[in-house]
């Protein structure tokens, strides 16, 4: 008869470990949040980006690294198109490792399969921004789990203080999906 209750403790602790890893996207302010979590990130891989190709002999880029603000590292690889002109192509992959720029969320990513950030760069340093986030990403702390972003952004650009580029705050408008084993959840946000 004593194994009833150490069942029911059994359940019970599986439960609150569970409830304290933070639950995946299950609503579309979840699937906000698991955006919103990586929104700073973008501009971080716009920097390497650009870092690369001022580094790079051709259009392959070496890897790029960044500190996440909070915890972890994003390595940035991929391309950016040559030459002068003020418009640019990159087609970057993004790597994340305990990667979290607001504590709240981190990020990893599998190296076999990276997500693909491709960014149109027009009329640099201060015309438009376009592009997409797609791929699969494992979250833990207030959001747990996996989710897969299908997401597309516009918006327009400014100079940054460093002199590079940086998108204009409150002109970025990103739309897609996050998808997770709860489902599929829109995102809308400007930023």
């Amino acid at each position: 008869m004593r194994s009833a209750p150490i069942v029911a403790l059994a359940a019970l602790s599986v439960f609150s470990a569970i409830a304290a890893c933070g639950g995946g996207v299950s609503s579309e302010e979840d699937a906000r949040k698991a955006y919103l979590g990586l929104d700073t990130s973008v501009d971080k891989a716009i920097t390497l980006g650009f870092a690369g190709f001022n580094a790079a002999s051709s259009a392959n880029i070496d890897p790029q690294v960044a500190d996440g603000g909070v915890s972890g590292t994003m390595t940035v690889t991929g391309q950016v198109d040559q030459g002068t002109s003020a418009n640019k192509g990159m087609r970057l992959f993004d790597a994340l490792s305990n990667y979290s720029d607001d504590g709240k969320v981190r990020y990893n990513t599998d190296q076999a399969a990276l997500p693909a950030l491709n960014i149109s760069l027009k009329s640099i340093p201060t015309g438009t921004v376009d592009g997409s986030l797609n791929g699969s990403l494992m979250m833990s702390g207030e959001l747990g789990g996996q989710v897969s972003l299908a997401l597309t952004f516009a918006g327009q650009m400014e100079a940054g203080a460093d002199g590079g580029v940086q998108r204009k705050a409150g002109t970025m408008h990103i739309t897609g999906t996050a998808t997770s084993p709860a489902g599929t959840y829109n995102v809308d946000v400007t930023r």
